[in-house]
């Protein structure tokens, strides 16, 4: 599989794998409190200014963003179709902040490191007895693995269809992409069963 993560010497790459979560989150929880414009703009130029200086190329930088990118315009223009702009601005921000950063954290963090800070962070609900924290960390470890897979997967369907000359559609990339997931996650799961990694199933 390929990772998201990237060499570099930045400050986020100095920074802790639990710092970096830790800041995410309060982002996530300062963004949504606020409604002002003015505070959501600079936030996307804080966070604007991290991701674009983490040693990425132009052109690999907006690659990365842009599955998102689109779809943060979608809710966008849901939201201008039935609220008033000022919400649509506001929810464009925000997700657009929150999208830079997140995207900071996965260029400059390692799956190991990832999947570690995960499971020490969850080890307190296996208390419960509901969860197992090794189970939670491998998930998510997996779903961030998984990101670069189906861009890549998604970015070949696209090349196959302009050889083709044929004209793309949600169901002729949606479908074929969802087959090619499907299948990898259960070849993945039988591996994990098979090697005995999770010591039970959710």
């Amino acid at each position: 599989m390929q990772s998201l993560f990237v060499e570099g010497s930045s400050l986020m790459h100095r920074l802790g794998a639990r710092a970096k979560l830790l800041i995410i989150a309060a982002l996530g929880v300062l963004l949504f409190v606020t409604t002002n414009i003015v505070v959501l703009g600079a936030a996307v130029i804080l966070t604007a200014a991290v991701y674009f200086t983490l040693g990425l190329s132009l052109t690999t930088a907006f690659t990365r963003l842009k599955p998102i990118l689109l779809t943060i315009l979608v809710v966008a223009l849901f939201s201008l179709a039935f609220n008033p702009w000022h919400q649509a601005v506001v929810a464009l921000l925000r997700l657009t902040a929150l999208m830079l950063f997140a995207a900071s954290v996965t260029a400059t963090t390692t799956i190991t490191a990832f999947i570690d800070e995960v499971t020490t962070l969850a080890r307190p609900l296996e208390r419960t007895g509901l969860v197992q924290a090794d189970d939670i960390g491998l998930a998510v470890g997996l779903v961030v693995r998984f990101v670069p897979e189906i861009l890549g997967r998604y970015q070949a369907i696209r090349e196959a269809h302009a050889a083709r000359g044929l004209k793309l559609r949600p169901t002729t990339i949606l479908v074929p992409l969802l087959i090619l997931t499907l299948r990898d996650a259960d070849n993945i799961a039988a591996a994990i069963d098979a090697r005995g990694i999770r010591r039970h199933v959710i």
